[in-house]
């Protein structure tokens, strides 16, 4: 039975160690990538995930629960994030990240989607792409294409993609932890889905 965010909370507090091994090895992942938006070597994004982790564990008691344990922990490496590539000196992405209209992306077709203000299915697609085969979809190449595309994004993309598609974040859950606008949000979702169901249609086209 999955743990509630106060047990959890609790089980941390209390210095359960294997709760606090369980949540690195689900969050991870999802973790380097978000970092990787702000400090793109993968050395320095590890840094900020270890980092994180140590003030997430330092800041337990003050942890109130007005949001989600997932969204706390990945606002604090936001957070940790920025200031690390601030120190360094390195140009953050802020306009791929919360202006990404304004971020030429030339690759992505933008009349595959429908208006912001379509009634029914704002920001959907108005030409659905082709279906593609179930079964090749499972095969492991498939799988392997599909990382590999997903790699091959912006950061900014990347990290929207991976949490809302590989992880299952909702999309309030995203908008939240990356401090996004749903039209960002959605902007940069659309742009990643956009980039990999083209790598997938000119793979299984050949």
């Amino acid at each position: 039975m999955e743990r509630t965010d106060a047990e959890l909370v609790a089980a941390l507090r209390a210095g359960d160690e294997d709760t606090f091994r369980e949540l690195v090895h689900t969050w991870n992942g999802s973790m380097l990538r978000v970092a990787q938006i702000f400090v793109p070597p993968r050395a320095v994004a590890e840094d900020v995930v270890g980092e994180t982790w140590l003030r997430v564990l330092g800041a337990l008691d003050r942890f109130e629960g007005r949001s989600s344990l997932k969204t706390w922990v990945f606002r604090i490496l936001v957070n940790t994030a920025k200031t690390r590539a601030q120190r360094e000196g390195r140009s953050l992405p802020f306009s791929a990240l919360h202006e990404p209209g304004r971020v030429p992306e030339p690759s992505v077709d933008p009349d595959r989607f429908l208006p912001e203000d379509h009634a029914l299915h704002p920001g959907g697609w108005a030409s659905p792409p082709r279906e593609l085969p179930e079964e090749r979809l499972l095969a492991a190449e498939t799988r392997e294409l599909i990382s590999g595309a997903i790699e091959a994004l912006p950061p900014s993309q990347r990290a929207v993609i991976s949490l809302r598609d590989v992880e299952g974040w909702t999309a309030e859950e995203v908008r939240n932890a990356l401090d996004l606008s749903e039209v960002n949000q959605r902007v940069l979702l659309h742009r990643a889905r956009s980039k990999v169901r083209r790598a997938l249609e000119e793979y299984l086209d050949e």
